[in-house]
């Protein structure tokens, strides 16, 4: 069985209290062998990519964060260039996020906009964001024709599921399934066909239950199959081929 953590940040763990070879053996001991660390910020993707380089089941992302817009300036054509780079398979993490920030808001569109339009230059699928701005990232999504992607971390409704599926776009489901209080993320996880989906940890965040609360890393992208799995009364094998294929129809990968 081969899962792949399809979201994830390596390099905002805690390495004061681990070190990154540690998190890659835990998570290939859980079958968990694939992960795609997301960027955040263009300066953060340059020093992932540093870090990562002797990891070459670590794949990456290259954008900016709708929260990371004010902490440097939003080089169009740096991004272009860094974001070329035959290492990265997709854009992102990039979207809209008006219940942290609603006041840049339109510095968050400007941005997301260009990563829609790189997305479809380089051929490259999008990651996408979104809190609270539901209506405008799906006609943004519409209106600037975007060509492939995921929203990562999904917790918005049925409906937004619905519009986003009709896009073609894939949708990622977190540990955020496990919570007692994810009924209506339940909903649309049963609603959703499998092979539109996506797993992932959004570690160090949210980790899934039972870890929650602790540091989340890539090993517990299990704990979300084996629940997503149930929930949809299939097989964690068959959960785990399917959405393996699906990360490498996404992304344009072959995984050995």
């Amino acid at each position: 069985m081969i899962l792949v953590d399809s979201h994830c940040h390596l390099d905002s763990l805690d390495y004061s209290k681990t070190d990154l070879a540690t998190v890659m053996q835990a998570a290939q001991q859980n079958s968990v062998p694939y992960c795609l660390s997301v960027a955040t910020s263009l300066s953060g993707y340059q020093k992932a990519k540093k870090q990562l380089v002797a990891y070459p089941n670590v794949f990456l992302s290259c954008g900016v964060h709708p929260l990371n817009l004010d902490d440097e300036p939003f080089d169009v054509d740096l991004f272009e260039t860094l974001a070329s780079d035959k290492c990265v398979i997709g854009l992102g993490e990039t979207g809209l996020d008006y219940y942290y920030q609603k006041e840049n808001a339109q510095l968050q569109q400007a941005a997301f906009t260009h990563h829609i339009r790189l997305g479809k230059k380089l051929h490259k699928p999008i990651i996408v964001h979104t809190r609270e701005a539901r209506a405008d990232t799906l006609s943004m999504l519409k209106d600037e024709q975007a060509e492939s992607g995921v929203l990562h971390c999904f917790t918005e409704d049925l409906d937004t599921a619905k519009a986003l599926l009709d896009l073609g776009f894939y949708i990622s489901i977190s540990g955020i399934i496990t919570f007692k209080n994810a009924d209506s993320l339940r909903e649309v996880a049963r609603y959703v066909p499998i092979e539109s989906l996506l797993i992932e940890t959004d570690s160090p965040y949210l980790a899934p239950v039972p870890y929650r609360g602790k540091p989340n890393q890539p090993a517990y992208v299990r704990e979300v199959a084996e629940y997503l799995a149930a929930l949809k009364g299939i097989s964690v094998e068959k959960l785990a081929q399917q959405t393996t294929h699906n990360f490498c129809q996404l992304f344009a990968q072959k995984l050995s």
